[in-house]
């Protein structure tokens, strides 16, 4: 259901979501002893929800657009190497 919502969202919706998300930032840093108005902390919740966004942004992303038709048959048998592609992952239990 969250994804499905996510991937059909407003851009009003993602502000929101986005706001939301930066508050529950700013209520963990409150629970572990820190003042989010703090000079150094003052936009680490929005870049924290920002961040957190963007490292999940694979669950508004479809396949078939990322591939592009790039599946084919070759007529060899021999590894081949792509560099320099960014991955990056984010399992749930580590959220």
């Amino acid at each position: 259901i969250g994804t499905k919502q996510r991937l059909n969202e407003s851009q009003e919706q993602k502000d929101e979501r986005t706001k939301k998300l930066s508050e529950a930032i700013k209520t963990i840093i409150e629970c572990i002893g820190e003042d989010p108005k703090r000079q150094g902390l003052l936009r680490t919740p929005d870049r924290y929800a920002q961040a957190l966004l963007f490292f999940s942004k694979g669950y508004e992303e479809s396949i078939e657009q990322l591939i592009n038709g790039a599946i084919f048959e070759e007529d060899h048998d021999e590894m081949v190497i792509v560099k320099n592609i960014d991955v990056f992952s984010l399992c749930e239990h580590h959220l």
